[in-house]
C-alpha cells in the first residue's frame, strides 16, 4: 500500500505529542478532530499503529519510534497486509504463523527484545499467572463482550444475526464479538445488553453464591441490601440487580460526575429504585454508613494491569511504585467499607489487577484485620481467551458470639 510509510510518519508525530495524561482513545479523537486531512481509513490505520507501538510495553525503548513501531506491528498483525511495502523482504518472509514464532524471529534480529521487557514486573504477578502467555497477550486485541440481560437473550442474538454481525455465544447470556463490531445501531445498549468483559460477567458466579446462601440461611423474602461502594459506571450493580432480582441497592463513588453518568446508564437500563451518594472511603470514619448491608461490593481502584491489552498506553506509562500506592488505597477503602457490613453479611472484593499486592496479599490483610472469613477467591484469567484478567474474593462477616 503506497500510503503505509506516510501512515507510519503520521503515527510517529502522534506518539511524540502524546504524554499518557489522558486515554489514548480520547487523545486520538481530539487529534483527528483538529486534523481534517485524515479520512476515516487514514484514521483507522494511524490509530492502529499507535496502539501497536504501546503494546510493545517497555521493550526496546532505546530504539527509534519508527523502528519500534514496526516491531510492534510485526507482532500484532498476523499478516503484512497493507503494511508490506514498509518492510524489508527478509522480514516479510517470516511474517505469518503463530505469534510465538514471530516473537522468536524478532529476538533473533533484535536481541534486546524479550517478554520481560514488554512486561518487566514478573516478580509482582500473582503466582497462578503464566507469565509468557500473559505478556504475549498484550499483542492481541481483546474481544468485545456483551452480557445479554434477562428476557433479551433470543432478541439480541436474532438482531445480531439479521445485521450480519459475527458472534460467539458463551453460555446462555455472554456474547463475544470482534472489537470493531458496530452494535449501537443494532441493539439497545444497557436495556437489552450490557457491554461487559467476560470475566467481569463471571463475578456473577459469586453474586449468585451470596444469593443462595442468604436465602438458605434466612428464607428471606425481603430485598437483599447491597452497597456497591466504588460503583464507577455501575456494571457490577446492574449485574447484581439482574441476578439477585429483589434488591435494595445503594451506590457510591468519590466522583460526582461518575455518579451522574451512572444515573443516565441506569435510566437506559430501566433501573429506577436505588440510593446514591458521593463518598471518599479512603478518608475514614466520616464515610461510614449508618445503614448496614448484607452485601458490599468493593470493586476497588487498582492498577488495571489485567486490562492493559485493551489500553496498552497504561502498560507503557506504568511505574512499579504505583502498585504500593494502589494497595494502600485499597486497604483504606476496605477498612471503611467493611464497618457497614451486617453480621453474617458478605464482602465481595474485586480488582482488575494481576499483581499479588493488590490481590492475594489484600486477602491476607482482610483476614488478619477484620472478622471476615474467606468463602472463595479466584484469579479470573482472561489472557488465554482474549478477555480481561480479574481477581475476586468473597468474605463472610462472622456473627458475634453471645455472652
Amino acid at each position: 500500500m503506497k500510503y503505509a510509510k506516510q501512515y507510519i510518519r503520521s503515527a510517529e508525530i502522534i506518539i511524540g505529542l502524546y504524554d499518557g495524561s489522558m486515554p489514548l482513545a480520547a487523545f486520538l479523537r481530539n487529534y483527528f478532530a483538529s486534523q481534517k486531512k485524515f479520512g476515516s481509513k487514514d484514521r483507522k490505520h494511524i490509530a492502529h499503529l499507535c496502539y501497536c507501538y504501546f503494546r510493545l510495553g517497555h521493550a526496546c525503548l532505546h530504539l527509534p519510534v519508527g523502528k519500534r513501531m514496526k516491531i510492534a506491528l510485526f507482532l500484532c498483525d498476523d499478516a503484512p497486509g497493507v503494511w508490506a511495502d514498509a518492510f524489508e523482504t527478509p522480514c516479510l518472509g517470516h511474517w505469518g504463523g503463530i505469534l510465538a514464532e514471530r516473537a522468536r524471529y524478532v529476538q533473533s534480529t533484535e536481541p534486546s527484545f524479550s517478554m520481560t521487557g514488554v512486561f518487566p514486573w514478573q516478580e509482582e504477578l500473582s503466582e497462578t499467572i503464566d507469565f509468557t502467555g500473559f505478556a504475549m497477550a498484550h499483542f492481541i486485541q481483546p474481544s468485545l463482550f456483551l452480557r445479554l440481560r434477562p428476557g433479551n437473550e433470543e432478541r439480541v442474538t436474532e438482531k445480531l444475526e439479521e445485521a450480519g454481525i459475527a458472534f460467539r455465544l458463551l453460555g446462555n447470556n455472554c456474547v463475544a464479538l470482534t472489537n470493531a463490531s458496530k452494535i449501537d445501531a443494532t441493539i439497545t445498549i444497557d436495556k437489552e445488553a450490557v457491554v461487559q468483559d467476560y470475566n467481569s460477567q463471571r463475578i456473577g458466579e459469586m453474586l449468585q453464591l451470596v444469593g443462595e446462601r442468604l436465602l438458605s440461611a434466612t428464607s428471606q423474602t425481603l430485598p437483599v441490601t447491597i452497597w456497591d461502594c466504588c460503583a464507577a459506571s455501575g456494571g457490577k450493580s446492574m449485574l447484581a440487580k439482574d441476578l439477585l432480582k429483589n434488591t435494595d441497592l445503594t451506590v457510591s463513588d468519590i466522583r460526582p460526575s461518575i455518579l451522574h453518568n451512572l444515573e443516565q446508564r441506569f435510566l437506559r437500563a430501566g433501573i429506577h429504585s436505588y440510593h446514591a451518594f458521593t463518598a471518599d472511603l479512603a478518608s475514614g470514619r466520616q464515610a461510614i454508613q449508618a445503614k448496614k448491608y448484607q452485601l458490599i461490593i468493593c470493586d476497588v481502584p487498582c492498577s488495571g494491569s489485567g486490562t492493559w491489552s485493551r489500553t496498552p498506553e497504561q502498560l507503557y506509562y506504568f511505574e512499579k511504585e504505583q502498585i504500593d500506592r494502589y494497595a494502600s488505597l485499597q486497604r483504606k477503602i476496605v477498612t471503611t467499607a467493611q464497618q457497614s457490613l451486617e453480621e453474617g453479611g458478605y464482602l465481595l472484593y474485586i480488582t482488575c489487577s494481576v499483581f499479588k499486592k493488590e490481590n492475594e496479599e489484600q486477602v491476607f490483610f482482610i483476614q488478619e484485620n477484620f472478622k471476615l472469613e474467606l468463602v472463595a477467591m479466584e484469579l479470573l484469567k482472561g489472557y488465554d481467551r482474549k478477555a480481561d484478567s480479574m481477581f475476586a474474593a468473597l468474605f463472610k462477616k462472622q456473627a458475634l458470639r453471645a455472652g
